[in-house]
């Protein structure tokens, strides 16, 4: 294993200890309230005050990289996630519990993007591919394995061990990103943009609360659409104050890069899809075939099978079709996984359902890698941590809006009957919709130029091709 794909990996343990986290509790939700005296509902509040404080640090985090050095402030992410871990585990009261939840996000919400930024400034581009192989298995597999694993803990062990175990875990992440990750610094010093981090804050905590919640009656209709106004109006004037400030928070210049444009806005619609699937599968399985919450994360596991075995597939599939042909044929595969699953709801037999989930795990990461890796294609070493931030906001806010999209399609659907009963046909309904939502990505990738990312890929670019010698070929 080479020092990259080393790097990747400790990188990867530590994230996919955060994406398990962030929704392990879903199950256990429960039990907890029951616990601590408080109504299962009212604990929801934990759910939502974790994708706040995400939503409110994400674009910090590129700054804290550049003035403090990536692998000090991924090391203390990872020290503050641990001491969020122990404040949950040791909560007696709703309010200890949301106040430790949201230490918990401020850890995590500067894992995953500086985490990233510390694998980019220490791996050369041929190897990046092959290395971000590692780093989107967590993504994938840890809100999949999240429920099941929350559900089997608290009910045949006490549910503050669902915190406990992220603390060997944190400290061993500690230790090995000091024993093999390189401290390499940003040679540029920006200023804190802090009307910009107040402005994104409020903005992107807006627009990913109140999209994760719609449709889940976590909130009254009117409370949850008016947040999402907020966040739009304040998204809105943070938009017209980069656009006047030497250093903004969020770059948005780095949208003209057409491989970055591509890997934001096309995987952006691509996410929607993606980010569907941790809140429909589950709901499809359980309350539409009436399988157990164990039954259904056995199924679910197929799925992390599947994108476990890209890792080893992702750089000779590329190198070989490049990342243009890649996206769009695996795009339409990847579609076509999500629309598969909607027929999940004639119960067919498990060997097909299995198959079809250890496939679309398989193509999902794939695409995922792929996404992540040409994002970065063509950005300076100098504006690598902007573009870690930016990049990772777009993703927050995609998954919130997949979330969002499947539960809309499902209320509405039910909503428009007297009795108000969910229907397996309902979720078929989401399924094609969110399927449609990936389709539409495959318009982004069409644009992008036929050698795009060809460094990564490790493969000659046109004008690197030996030319044809006429003299020999006569």
């Amino acid at each position: 294993m080479t020092r990259p794909q080393v790097t990747a990996l400790i990188i990867a343990s530590a994230l996919f200890m955060e994406n398990l986290d962030s929704t392990i509790i879903a199950t256990a939700l429960p039990t907890i309230a029951a616990d601590i005296g408080t109504d299962p509902i009212r604990l929801k509040l934990a759910l939502t005050s974790y994708l706040l404080s995400l939503a409110t640090f994400i674009p910090i985090s590129g700054w804290a990289a550049d003035r403090f050095g990536a692998r000090l402030v991924f090391r203390a992410a990872i020290g503050v996630f641990i001491i969020g871990s122990i404040l949950c585990s040791m909560a007696d009261s709703l309010p200890q519990f949301v106040v430790a939840r949201i230490v918990q996000g401020a850890g995590a919400a500067m894992m995953t993007p500086v985490g990233r930024l510390v694998l980019l400034r220490s791996t050369p581009k041929k190897e990046l591919l092959s290395a971000m192989a590692w780093l989107t298995v967590p993504a994938l597999i840890g809100p999949l394995l999240g429920p099941p694993v929350g559900g089997f803990i608290s009910t045949y062990f006490d549910w503050r061990w669902i915190f406990w175990i992220n603390v060997p875990v944190g400290i061993v992440g500690i230790v090995l990103v000091s024993l093999f990750i390189d401290g390499v610094k940003s040679e540029v010093q920006r200023p804190l943009d802090a009307v910009g981090f107040v402005l994104s804050g409020v903005g992107l905590s807006g627009i990913v609360f109140g999209l994760s919640v719609l449709g889940q009656n976590m909130l009254p209709l009117p409370v949850t659409l008016a947040m999402v106004g907020v966040g739009i109006i304040s998204m809105a004037l943070y938009l017209r104050h980069a656009k006047r400030t030497a250093h903004p928070l969020l770059d948005l210049g780095l949208l003209r890069l057409p491989t970055f444009f591509t890997s934001t806005v096309g995987g952006f619609f691509f996410r929607i899809g993606i980010g569907s699937i941790p809140f429909l599968l589950p709901l499809t399985l359980q309350l539409g075939l009436g399988m157990n919450a164990f039954e259904a994360g056995t199924y679910v596991f197929f799925s992390a099978i599947g994108a476990l075995l890209m890792k080893m597939t992702a750089q000779p599939i590329v190198h070989r079709f490049g990342f243009r042909t890649t996206l769009i044929w695996n795009g339409l595969i990847s579609s076509a996984a999500i629309l598969a699953m909607a027929f999940f709801t004639y119960n067919p037999p498990a060997i097909l359902m299995a198959s079809v989930l250890l496939a679309g795990g398989f193509f999902r990461s794939l695409q995922f890698t792929c996404l992540n890796s040409l994002a970065y294609a063509d950005v300076e070493q100098s504006r690598m941590s902007l573009a870690t931030s930016l990049y990772s906001v777009s993703q927050q806010v995609s998954l919130a809006s997949g979330v969002a999209v499947a539960a809309a399609v499902v209320e509405v659907q039910r909503a428009m009957r007297p009795d108000h009963v969910l229907l397996l046909s309902d979720f078929m309904t989401a399924f094609l919709t969110v399927a449609c939502f990936s389709l539409v990505a495959i318009l982004f990738y069409l644009r992008l130029p036929a050698d795009a990312g060809a460094e990564m890929a490790n493969r000659d670019q046109p004008s690197e091709r030996p030319a044809r010698n006429p003299v020999a070929s006569t």
